[in-house]
This record gives C-alpha cells, sequence and structure tokens, in this order.
C-alpha cells in the first residue's frame, strides 16, 4: 500500500471508528435537517480531514516508520479513550489530561469495568491488523506535496464557508477534546507545558522603596473583559452607555490600544515591567507583594499568570457573603470589598479585580435584568442568527452594567474620607460585534480590526491621592497609552522607586 493509501484511509476509519462522541455532540448542536445544520456538519468534518491529513502527513515525511508507530498508538490508544468518553461522559481537555497523570495507580484501577477489556481487544485487534499492511515508501517531496493540497483544499472549502466560523468558535473547546487522537495527545502536551512552566522559577525583581512609607494608600486595580472603547459614551459612542462615571471625576485617557486580541496575553503584559506578554518576571502583584504591599486578587475570570499574594479569592469564594443581584455577576466581587480593605493593618494595599465584563457570545448573561436597558436583546449563543439591533443592545447592556460596577466602586471609596485611593479600569482587548464579518475577539493581532485593539482606560483618584502626586498640574494627553502602562503606574501610585522603575510609562509622572 502506498504512503498516501495508508494516510488517507487511517483519517478515513478514524473518523469512522473514533468519533461517535464527537458526531453526537455535534448533532446535538445542530439542526441536521436544515441548510445551516447540513453546512455546520460539513464544515466540522472537512476541517477533521484536514487535521488528520495534516498531521499524518507531516508524521510520514518524518519517517514512514514514525507514521506506522503512531497509527499503531492511535489504534490502540483511541477505543480505550473511546470507553471513557462513553462510560464517563467525559470530554478529554488539557483539564482532563492533568487529572489523568495526577491520578495513582487505585484511583486508576476503580475506573475499570469489564466492559473496558471489550474496547482493550478491539484496539489490540486493530494493531495485528495494522501489522500486516506494508506501507511503501514514497518521496517526502510527493508527500509534502499531498498534505499541502489537501490542507490548502480544506482550507479553501472552510474559508467559502465563513459563516460557519463562529460555529466552530463557539464549539471549538467541545470539538478539541472530542476530536481522536488529537485531543489526548494535544491536550497532554499543553498540560505538561503548562506544568513545566509553572514549575520554572519566575525571574524576581529589584527591590523598591516607597517614598511616603507610612502613609496609607489603597489601588484598586479593574481588569475588564472584551470591552471597547467604542461603544463607551465616554469615548464619543452615541448612546449613554457612561451614565454614572460621567457625574464621576475620572479620567478618560485617550488612544489606548491592548497588545493582544485575548484574554492571557493581555492580561500578562498588563502585569509586566516589560508590557510583555512572554517574558519570565514575576508579575506586578507577586513583585508589590515582596515589596510589602497586601495583594488581593479577587475574578471571576481565567488567564492570570501564577500567583504568589496574600490573598486569592474566586467568585465561588466571594458569593458565599454576597448579597443582591450583583452576585451571579462580576458584582460579586465587590462582596465585602472595603470590609477586607479596612481591617488591613498594612500602609499599602493592591486590590485587583478581574471581571468577566462583557465576555461574549452570550451578552445576555453579563448583566442582571434591571439592566436590560436597551431592547430587542439578542439572547442565544448563535450571534450571528441575531439582527445587528439586537446584537448592539446585549453588549451594550454589558457596558452599561460595567458603568455601574466602576460607579459602585467610585461611592465606596469616596466614603473613605481621607484615604490617599485610585481606581484604574483597563479592559484586556476589544470585541468584534459583525464588523468586517468578524465577531468575538482572538484575530490575529496583525489583522484584527480596531475594534478589537482599541480598549477603554480611565481612573478615578481621591483627593488626597491627587494632592501627593499634583495631579492638577498633568496632562493625560500622551501619543498613546495602554498595557505597558499598569505596573509603572501603579508603582508610581505606591510612590515606590527601583532600578525598573520607568517613569515615562508611569501615567501620574510629570
Amino acid at each position: 500500500m502506498s504512503t498516501v493509501k495508508y494516510i488517507f484511509g487511517l483519517t478515513f476509519f478514524n473518523l469512522v471508528l473514533f468519533h461517535f462522541p464527537f458526531y453526537a455532540y455535534v448533532l446535538e448542536h445542530i439542526e441536521l435537517g436544515t441548510l445551516d445544520g447540513v453546512l455546520s456538519f460539513f464544515v466540522v468534518t472537512v476541517a477533521l480531514f484536514v487535521v488528520n491529513i495534516f498531521f499524518l502527513s507531516l508524521f510520514a515525511i518524518i519517517s514512514t516508520t514514525f507514521l506506522k508507530l503512531f497509527g499503531f498508538f492511535m489504534v490502540f490508544s483511541a477505543p480505550i479513550a473511546l470507553y471513557f468518553m462513553s462510560t464517563y461522559n467525559t470530554i478529554l481537555d488539557r483539564t482532563m489530561m492533568g487529572n489523568l497523570f495526577n491520578t495513582n495507580s487505585s484511583e486508576a484501577l476503580s475506573y475499570y469495568h469489564p466492559k473496558m477489556f471489550i474496547y482493550l481487544f478491539m484496539g489490540l485487534g486493530l494493531v495485528y491488523l495494522m501489522r500486516k499492511i506494508k506501507i511503501q515508501k514514497s518521496k517526502r517531496v510527493r508527500l509534502l506535496k499531498y498534505g499541502l493540497g489537501v490542507t490548502v483544499l480544506g482550507v479553501l472549502i472552510l474559508y467559502i464557508n465563513a459563516s460557519k466560523w463562529l460555529w466552530l468558535d463557539k464549539h471549538a473547546k467541545n470539538l478539541g477534546a472530542r476530536a481522536m487522537p488529537w485531543s489526548y495527545v494535544i491536550n497532554s502536551v499543553r498540560y505538561k507545558l503548562r506544568a513545566l512552566k509553572a514549575s520554572k522559577k519566575q525571574i524576581l525583581l529589584p527591590p523598591a522603596t516607597f517614598t511616603n512609607p507610612n502613609e496609607k494608600e489603597l489601588v484598586i486595580l479593574v481588569i475588564g473583559e472584551s470591552a471597547r472603547a467604542k461603544s463607551f459614551s465616554l469615548y464619543g459612542y452615541e448612546r449613554e452607555t457612561n451614565p454614572k462615571l460621567k457625574k464621576e471625576a475620572i479620567v478618560v485617557l485617550p488612544n489606548v490600544h491592548a497588545t493582544a486580541t485575548y484574554t492571557t496575553a493581555s492580561v500578562h503584559s498588563m502585569l509586566s515591567y516589560k508590557g510583555s506578554s512572554s517574558d519570565s518576571y514575576e508579575p506586578l502583584p507577586n513583585y508589590l507583594q515582596r515589596q510589602g504591599v497586601e495583594v488581593w486578587w479577587r475574578t471571576k475570570n481565567w488567564g492570570e499568570p501564577t500567583l504568589k499574594v496574600a490573598h486569592y479569592q474566586r467568585a465561588s469564594d466571594l458569593k458565599e457573603d454576597c448579597m443582591g443581584e450583583g452576585c451571579g455577576y462580576d458584582g460579586v466581587l465587590l462582596s465585602n470589598l472595603m470590609q477586607n480593605i479596612k481591617a488591613s493593618k498594612t500602609n499599602k494595599i493592591l486590590m485587583v479585580l478581574h471581571t468577566t465584563g462583557s465576555h461574549g457570545p452570550s451578552y445576555f448573561e453579563k448583566y442582571p435584568k434591571s439592566f436590560e436597558q436597551f431592547r430587542p436583546v439578542c439572547k442565544t449563543v448563535n450571534i450571528k442568527a441575531c439582527s445587528q439591533e439586537e446584537l448592539n443592545n446585549a453588549y451594550d447592556n454589558t457596558i452599561l452594567y460595567t458603568d455601574a460596577f466602576l460607579a459602585s466602586i467610585i461611592e465606596k471609596l469616596k466614603k473613605e474620607k481621607g484615604l490617599s485611593s485610585l481606581m484604574l479600569y483597563i479592559s484586556d482587548h476589544g470585541e468584534s460585534l459583525g464588523e468586517y464579518g468578524l465577531y468575538l475577539h482572538g484575530t490575529p493581532y496583525a489583522i484584527a480590526p480596531d475594534v478589537q485593539k482599541e480598549v477603554p482606560f480611565l481612573f478615578w483618584a481621591s483627593p488626597a491621592f491627587k494632592k501627593s502626586k499634583d495631579l492638577e498640574e498633568l496632562s493625560f494627553k500622551r501619543d498613546e497609552y495602554g498595557d505597558a502602562n499598569i505596573f509603572h503606574s501603579v508603582m508610581g501610585a505606591f510612590g515606590m522607586k527601583s532600578s525598573i522603575y520607568d517613569k515615562e510609562l508611569d501615567i501620574f509622572s510629570k
């Protein structure tokens, strides 16, 4: 058998024999009797086919022996994975692979059932049959042409059916965790790489001193999610999406650009003294904690770097003591906020609130019913099926809730007379709402539209803070602001001096 036929045959049987959970999920989330459903089924099959051909061709180019060994591994391991997926309804994502690697022998044995031997013998039988197949070696150039040809053709088909990308994006995690054998192969590698990165020591930054160590100072850093400047009335949006903040003495910074279009990279950048998403230096919270600042990290989101702070609280931890309609939303992050701050014996406090903000596509689930001011609202995750008006309304309601959330923090701080306090707000990235046919975020930065890059960045300062920093004399009209300003501006807010401090990036520096 030629190598090309082997690759094609292995791909075909992989799709037919081991993808029952995959297609069960697909059929559960489409209407196959409609043209839209048929197209979704077709596109996801093409995508799966292309992934298989691409990797198998790559393995064949490395060597025919490597391809055959991987084929043995595939047909032996896939039935076992299929057993766990069909028996326990598990999906083989990175978290599940982590559970697998951290399971001891006694726990592992508890999952076994006599039925598993059926799948085990199936795998062994397939390996036995495949051993009898003789593969004729092909020239690497021919294999490269074949692999590239099929991949290009598949990508072209996917491009023609670009309207289905939104569906693929929405279900990517669940589909990827059910694709054999790539789900457990790739997610095992992802887990190991993440564990390796986490095990590496962060590079410690040089020590810092405080110009006013005995003064009580509080900085609240609010990290927004998927908020675009274009939808803030504070930035000129025709709708009144910031009715509460416009009444406050806030400073709205112009020309703000995120460094990435997805959360993990953006958050890493704003917490990095280099403003980079890939360096190994300790992030801002860890650095401040080491310098004697009491750091709190409250989150209803994810994507932060490895943190070593005094207090790390997830929304689930805070919900027990939360009261009111905001407890199911970002409002939960304000639970006992000032009580914790007042109870602190430390002079310097950093409180980070990582919100879920305006993360799509379920915008309608990001705010309480009382904030549904703009109607009608898109109430489906298939946002492409909504009208532009419904989509804009749902998204704008999330901004309206963010406005109230930030205003609530300001009201709490205003009650603390004499306290030098600061609230900084910046979104991790923006969001596409159908512009240029794009939705959500995550588009490669080089080709991402401005609405995914331009974000709101604003702050409120107490009278004591303004006095200490002479804010009345400062001009906030730099050419550009962004993630890189956060690290050094927080240092500046605390009056910290260090060899890494860059006053050019500190928005409070003269």
